[in-house]
C-alpha cells in the first residue's frame, strides 16, 4: 500500500457531475505532496505489457548493439540510448541506464525535436512506443482537465492553452541493482521540468517522494500510473500546487525498469503565474521559480543541459 493518493479519473472522460469531485481530490494532492496515483485511464493493459517485454529484450543486448542508437547519433534531437552513468543528476551519475523518447518529427533545427532512434533488433519497441505516446498523451490531458478545474478554470483550459501543442518525452529506464550498502542512486533527488509526469513501474518499487512527513516510499499498484506535477504547474499556481523532490534506488536485486512520460507546455509558451494563485511557498532547493522569465523550450534546454553537458555542446 501507498500512503499517496488512489484517484480515478474516469469521471473526466465523461465530464459529468462527478468530475468536478474527482477534480477537488486531483486539487488536495497537489497542494499536499503533488503525487497521486492514476487510476480509470483507460490504456489497454496489454500495452505496459508489450512495452515492457521489448524494452527487457533491448537492454538484454550487447552494449555494441545498444550503441547503434546512441545519443550522440541523435544529434538535436537528443534521442537514443546512454549507458549507465551517462545520465547526471546534481552532477552526480546515476545509476541507470536508457533511451530517450518524444513525439515522432521529421528532422529540423529545433532542440528537442525531430525523429525517434529505435533498435532493428527489436521492432517490436518503435510499435509499442508509438502506441503509447498517443495513449499516454490522451490520459494527460484528462488529467490537466481536473486540474483546470480543481484551479476554478475550464476544463479545457490547459487543452485550448497551454497543450494544444505540448511537449511531450517519454523515457525507459534500465536500473541495476543497487548493492544493500551502496550510496549508489538510479537517481538523485530531484524535481520534474514541465506540467506533468506520468510513470509506469515494473513490480521491483524503489521510487521515494518526499512528503511532509519525510520519504516516503511510492510502491507500484497494478493498472496504475504515478502522476506528480512539476516545476511549470508549481510556477503557474504561483507555488499552491507543489513540485516535489522524489529519488530512485534499486535494492530489489532485481533489474528494474521504469517509463516516465512527461507531458508539458508547448516549447513557444512563456509560463507566467496564473494572476489569482498565492505564493511564497519556499522550495526544497531554495529556487524561485518565478524569477525565469522566457519560454518553456529556453527553460527546458537550460535544465536537460545540466544533464548531458557533452549534448549541451551541440547547441
Amino acid at each position: 500500500m501507498s500512503e499517496l493518493p488512489v484517484i480515478d479519473i474516469a469521471p473526466l472522460l465523461t465530464r459529468g457531475d462527478a468530475a468536478h469531485a474527482t477534480a477537488d481530490e486531483i486539487g488536495a494532492a497537489c497542494r499536499d505532496s503533488g503525487f497521486f496515483y492514476v487510476t480509470g485511464h483507460g490504456v489497454p493493459p496489454e500495452l505496459p505489457a508489450r512495452l515492457d517485454a521489448a524494452s527487457r529484450t533491448f537492454f538484454a543486448l550487447p552494449a555494441e548493439v545498444k550503441n547503434e542508437i546512441s545519443m550522440d547519433r541523435g544529434g538535436r534531437a537528443w534521442r537514443g540510448f546512454f549507458p549507465v552513468g551517462g545520465e547526471l543528476t546534481s552532477g552526480r551519475p546515476d545509476l541507470k541506464e536508457g533511451v530517450y523518447f518524444g513525439a515522432e518529427e521529421p528532422p529540423g533545427d529545433l532542440p528537442l525535436h525531430g525523429p525517434n532512434l529505435f533498435p532493428e533488433q527489436v521492432p517490436e519497441l518503435r510499435a509499442a512506443v508509438l502506441r503509447y505516446l498517443d495513449e499516454m498523451t490522451g490520459v494527460a490531458q484528462t488529467v490537466m482537465s481536473g486540474i483546470a478545474l480543481s484551479l476554478g478554470l475550464d476544463a479545457d483550459y490547459f487543452r485550448t492553452g497551454y497543450t494544444a501543442d505540448p511537449t511531450v518525452l517519454f523515457r525507459i529506464f534500465h536500473y541495476p541493482p543497487a548493492p544493500p550498502d551502496s550510496d549508489a542512486w538510479g537517481v538523485g533527488e530531484h524535481t520534474d521540468y514541465g506540467l506533468l509526469t506520468l510513470l509506469l513501474q515494473d513490480s521491483n518499487g524503489g521510487l521515494q517522494v518526499h512528503t511532509s512527513t519525510g520519504w516516503t516510499d511510492a510502491p507500484p499498484l497494478p493498472g496504475t500510473f504515478v502522476c506528480n506535477i512539476g516545476d511549470m504547474l508549481d510556477k503557474l499556481t504561483g507555488g499552491l500546487y507543489r513540485s516535489t523532490p522524489h529519488r530512485v534506488r534499486n535494492l530489489s536485486g532485481n533489474d528494474r525498469l521504469s517509463f516516465p512520460f512527461f507531458f508539458d507546455p508547448g516549447w513557444h509558451s512563456e509560463v507566467p503565474p496564473l494572476p489569482y494563485t498565492p505564493g511564497g511557498r519556499a522550495r526544497w532547493d531554495g529556487q524561485d521559480l518565478r524569477a525565469f522569465t522566457g519560454t518553456y523550450g529556453e527553460y527546458l534546454v537550460s535544465k536537460v543541459s545540466k544533464v548531458f553537458p557533452q549534448l549541451a555542446q551541440d547547441l
